[in-house]
């Protein structure tokens, strides 16, 4: 399946691109608990955890495209 560039439905003028990702199922039950107690989504989850390695892998994106979202839910 090709990726496909989407309308984000929490910032209109934010584009998204869809991805699909498997995990080892550990991962996943661990991923389902963590959104669990923090009361978000597996994906918010998955893509704070993106976040935080693309800024700690390269800090200079902090204040461009790896800009961090300061609410949950986003």
């Amino acid at each position: 399946m090709a990726n496909r560039r989407i309308q984000s439905y929490t910032a209109p003028a934010e584009r998204t691109v869809r991805a699909s990702v498997s995990f080892p199922e550990d991962q996943y039950a661990e991923l389902e608990r963590i959104a669990l107690d923090q009361r978000v989504s597996l994906a918010w989850v998955v893509r704070e955890a993106v976040q935080s390695y693309l800024v700690t892998r390269w800090p200079l994106l902090e204040g461009g495209a790896a800009k961090t979202e300061t609410s949950k839910g986003k």
